[in-house]
């Protein structure tokens, strides 16, 4: 059974991004994390280190010792944290300048693929790997984002990526047709499969996504 984190180590795992996983620490830190399988050292440079599955799996869980309001609304606290957070649709305007978020959301996509071909057992970048069955919506989301679709901001059009009751499933919704179908083949390119459907009462189409397995 592994030994839980100390106390100096889980604090490097939570300021980890939480998208790519990328940490920050000393070169003893991170070094401890690697020798406990709970991080990788990238092979090319500048030679990052990231979570491994099992980082991120302690990462998302409970924190054991009393801290308050840990993880609860990881999404909102990360952005207010100033850590990237994909945009879902539907929040508010970040303040962040376009090209600084377009280099964010560059730079989180790259990381995404490099978890994938780092923890797909084939090595695959073309197929979403674990994380992105456990983080559906904001998975869904940063690849919508990175393909330069635009979200929608509070009451504006744009795309709005939604939990569903249907596992390892997400709906994406865009009042714009051509756009959800752009949005459809983004995901299709990005390793999903996507159908499209109808809501019952009102006819508006939108998108359920999963991610391939194979």
């Amino acid at each position: 059974m592994t030994r839980p984190p100390t106390a100096a180590q889980r604090r490097v795992i939570d300021a980890a991004d939480p998208v790519t996983g990328r940490l920050r620490g000393t070169e003893a830190q991170l070094a401890a994390l690697v020798k406990r399988g709970l991080a990788f050292r990238h092979p090319r440079p500048p030679h990052d280190h990231f979570l491994t599955p099992v980082g991120h799996r302690i990462r998302d869980a409970a924190p054991e010792v009393d801290e308050p309001a840990a993880a609860e609304t990881p999404a909102t606290t990360a952005s207010a944290s100033g850590v990237f957070a994909a945009r879902i649709g539907g929040e508010e305007e970040t303040g962040v300048a376009p090209a600084v978020r377009t280099r964010e959301v560059h730079s989180a996509w790259q990381g995404l693929l490099e978890l994938r071909r780092m923890t797909n057992p084939d090595g695959s970048v073309e197929r979403p790997c674990g994380w992105e069955r456990t983080h559906l919506v904001r998975a869904a989301a940063l690849a919508l984002e990175a393909a330069g679709h635009r979200p929608a901001v509070q009451d504006a059009e744009g795309y709005r990526v939604r939990t569903t009751p249907q596992p390892e499933a997400v709906a994406v919704r865009d009042p714009d047709g051509e756009a959800l179908r752009a949005c459809a083949g983004t995901l299709e390119r990005a390793g999903w499969q996507v159908s499209e459907h109808k809501e019952p009462r009102t006819g508006a189409s939108y998108l359920l996504a999963s991610p391939r397995r194979t």
